[in-house]
């Protein structure tokens, strides 16, 4: 009986969130590359941790397969260090790799991930899938925590040049995300968006939303 309130107010938060990120997410420039020379880089930079085709086969790899080439693009770049400053998303692997790459290699790459099918991916422990839902659909009104979906898309598609495709991802990857946001490891969200929201999850509330995530298509 109080979960029309508690959606109500879940609702509340995530118009103000959203109207608080988005002008500076729209910003953001459609990606242009050529996906076959993208293909090439990835089957000698990308595929062994990251599929040939973006499936990632390790839970601890993301997988990148119709993952959205702006964000894909903007990781890339997070990844290298810029006139000898620190990186804005630490990884020593990745700055490895993303060191190499110029930036029409970077838009290549995302073009060429952004082109491929995701292969669905099924969640695996109902009583997560069950809270992660209530969460991921509206939010923690206690805690201020606006509804995964305002920004990801009911279906987690997300939305091209202003938020990732998360369906269908490895949940011990997403879990690993939202804890460095948490723990302010990662911090190349825009306007502390990420960090902000997970630093009122708890593990629970972390492992719920990644296995229902992980479920998505």
């Amino acid at each position: 009986m109080t979960f029309r309130p508690i959606l109500a107010t879940a609702a509340s938060v995530t118009a103000i969130a959203f109207s608080t990120y988005a002008p500076t997410l729209l910003a953001q420039s459609v990606v242009k590359g050529d996906a076959a020379k993208g293909q090439e880089i990835v089957g000698k930079v990308c595929a062994a941790c990251h599929g040939p085709d973006g499936n990632s086969p390790l839970p601890v790899n993301p997988s990148l397969a119709g993952q959205h080439a702006e964000y894909i693009v903007k990781q890339l770049v997070n990844f290298k260090s810029k006139d000898g400053k620190p990186a804005e998303r630490g990884n020593a692997i990745m700055a490895g790799n993303a060191a190499g790459l110029s930036d029409d290699d970077i838009k290549n790459v995302a073009v060429f991930y952004a082109s491929q099918t995701p292969r669905p991916r099924s969640a695996r422990d109902p009583e997560l899938v069950k809270q992660g839902q209530l969460i991921y659909r509206g939010g923690i009104a206690a805690k201020g925590v606006a509804a995964c979906a305002s920004c990801h898309s009911p279906n987690g598609a997300g939305l091209p040049a202003q938020f990732p495709r998360v369906a269908g991802q490895h949940a011990e990857y997403t879990a690993a995300q939202l804890k460095a946001f948490r723990a302010g490891e990662r911090k190349n969200d825009p306007n502390n968006m990420m960090r902000t929201v997970a630093g009122k999850l708890s593990d629970r509330e972390i492992a719920a939303v990644s296995e229902y995530i992980a479920g998505l298509r």
